[in-house]
């Protein structure tokens, strides 16, 4: 997405958005407002989103507030955002993490994957296929690690932790993408 939903607004302030950016939890946000509630609360810990109170681990800004980063308020407030990634935005912390960050990840990457005028770089684009393909191949093989012929329905675990595994992989690297292109080092 571009900026965040027609007719929504910030949860922190109630008002428009004003430098719009998207938690890894989905929710949209004021750029300034959610950096007031981290250094309302420690600073050496990333801030928990005040809607699901999920950890913020990655700020994502919309386009539209990066084609005004002329604009001295945007530039400051989109420096703020680019510090938090910094010091948060390159760790997910813990499997637990990982996965409530992977429908994000993963519908990001899908939109960016389809639309025509972004694109991904090359060695991204192939992590991902490889990825993805070598698991449908594990998947689909009759090899299987828990053969599903003896043990049935158990038999799948393997194959649903393959999956499993693939996406993780897979929301990693986009989150890598994520992280260097919006404020990483």
């Amino acid at each position: 997405m571009e900026g965040p939903p027609a007719n929504d607004w910030c949860s922190i302030c109630h008002g428009s958005f004003n430098v719009p950016c998207q938690a890894n939890c989905s929710h949209w946000f004021c750029g300034n407002c959610i950096m007031l509630v981290w250094h309302h609360g420690s600073t050496f810990h990333p801030c928990k989103c005040p809607l699901c109170r999920r950890p913020i681990t990655l700020l994502v800004p919309g386009e539209a507030s990066l084609r005004e980063r002329h604009n001295s308020a945007v530039a400051e407030i989109l420096e703020k955002v680019e510090k938090y990634n910094h010091y948060f935005g390159g760790q997910s912390n813990g499997l637990i993490q990982r996965l409530q960050d992977l429908p994000f990840l993963l519908r990001r990457l899908l939109r960016e994957m389809t639309d025509p005028q972004r694109s991904l770089p090359l060695v991204i684009r192939a992590r991902v296929y490889l990825a993805m393909f070598l698991s449908a191949i594990y998947i689909f093989s009759p090899i299987d690690i828990i053969p599903e012929a003896i043990l049935g329905i158990v038999g799948l675990l393997d194959d649903l932790l393959i999956v499993i595994v693939c996406f993780l992989h897979v929301a990693a690297i986009y989150r890598s993408v994520l992280y260097y292109r919006h404020g990483g080092s």
